[in-house]
């Protein structure tokens, strides 16, 4: 069963707003069976929309259109379905009752524009959108289904969950599909691929193995599609074991979770706190612990240091070690993380110091130089990356890598 989503409006494709409704219904119709053969963008033009609605006609059983049923005139999404399935419109009295209830709520006069959001083709099905105006339309046409819906996001996603993909589980004899995802770190895609290959080849056709890269990371998903449920995730979760097994060292979580919750929940499951200390990275490797709930069980704090005075200051790094060493070392990025723990009364600590550039590099240190160091109160580890010379990607970098060293350090304590 395949699908395609249309997304209709000129804010898209000049980069106004940003699709995420897209990747937000793609990942809904995934769950349930249903594969997007394509996303379309189209602007706010019926010769647009007339040629996209036909070409996907041809490739999809299931076509999804948000946007452009608002009450202006760039909104012609409604009289261009209508022209395209040859019918008239129609005012529907429940939509019609539904936004003027809308609009006494609220207190606001109807004007004729408003009115006529009521109108729809001649030949769908009206399924009420009881967050907004605009009426959601359904068409069975020459045994496919289009639907068409508000571009509003939360109009949309509530209409998909109580409405659509009920509709379409009903419609269609649908499999199951379950994913399993692999969160690793520490080895790049190409080398993954290498030493899982005999496991990948293994793998029945029924169940499919993506590489989703990011920066320092790798993400294996194993996708099963089949009518039995129970022995579908058997298969998978079998699978998902042997490649985990092969590559157990670069294995941080055995399911969809970013890398940061993973060092949360690690350090949450053996009571241990966390505090960072940030030079190069300015505090990004805090804010991303932080954005995520129950993180304050672990995660005590820290200090941005981009200064000399600061480093010694607030975390008892030696003016001597700066003066020999300098500031991007790893005799300095050591004291920072022994001062951190120290300073911070935390079980663990993260340095973080380097040239993030585009300027600041020597010779012996060009830009994209970055010491890391993890700290505990027995031991301190450090490490040197060369990055490259692209401000944003090194601090992402230094943070993923340093993320990815306290996890192994946690690996190799309990060993």
């Amino acid at each position: 069963m395949l699908a395609e989503i249309i997304t209709i409006g000129d804010e898209i494709l000049i980069g106004q707003i940003v699709d995420t409704n897209s990747a937000w219904m793609a990942t809904q119709l995934n769950l349930i069976g249903i594969k997007v053969k394509q996303v379309t963008s189209v602007s706010d033009d019926a010769a647009h929309i007339t040629e996209a609605l036909k070409l996907a006609e041809q490739r999809a059983d299931v076509i999804l259109i948000t946007g452009g049923l608002g009450p202006t005139k760039d909104d012609i999404t409604k009289l261009t379905l209508a022209k395209y399935f040859n019918v008239g419109l129609r005012r529907d009295q429940e939509t019609l009752e539904h936004i003027t209830t809308f609009f006494k709520r609220l207190n606001r006069p109807m004007i004729e524009a408003n009115n006529q959001q009521a109108d729809v083709p001649e030949n769908c099905t009206v399924i009420k959108n009881k967050n907004g105006t605009a009426p959601c339309m359904w068409f069975d046409h020459q045994h496919k289904i289009i639907v068409s819906m508000p571009g509003v996001p939360f109009e949309m996603m509530y209409l998909m969950e109580e409405e659509i993909l009920p509709r379409l589980k009903h419609a269609f004899k649908l499999p199951y599909i379950l994913h399993k995802t692999i969160l690793t770190a520490g080895l790049g895609e190409s080398f993954l691929a290498a030493e899982i290959a005999a496991e990948e080849d293994a793998l029945p056709a029924h169940i499919k193995l993506a590489y989703l890269p990011r920066l320092g990371q790798v993400r294996l998903r194993l996708s099963g599609m089949g009518v039995d449920e129970v022995k579908l995730k058997e298969e998978v979760d079998f699978h998902a074991q042997q490649i985990a097994a092969r590559i157990g060292k670069y294995v941080i979580a055995q399911e969809d979770i970013a890398l940061e919750r993973a060092l949360i929940e690690r350090l949450k499951a053996r009571g241990l706190t966390l505090s960072t200390a940030e030079s190069c990275t300015g505090g990004y490797i805090s804010h991303l612990i932080t954005q995520h709930p129950g993180c304050s069980a672990v995660f005590m704090g820290g200090a941005v240091v981009y200064s000399n005075e600061l480093k010694q200051s607030i975390l008892g790094v030696r003016s001597q070690t700066l003066l020999d060493f300098g500031a991007v070392s790893e005799e300095t990025v050591k004291e920072m993380a022994l001062g951190a723990v120290s300073k911070f009364n935390t079980d663990y600590a993260v340095a973080v110091t380097g040239i993030a550039g585009p300027d600041g590099g020597t010779e012996d240190k060009p830009v994209g130089t970055v010491w890391i160091a993890v700290a505990n109160g027995s031991k301190v580890s450090a490490k040197k990356f060369s990055f490259g010379a692209k401000r944003a990607q090194n601090i992402e970098r230094s943070a993923i890598a340093a993320l990815t060293m306290i996890l192994n350090e946690l690996g190799q304590d309990e060993v």
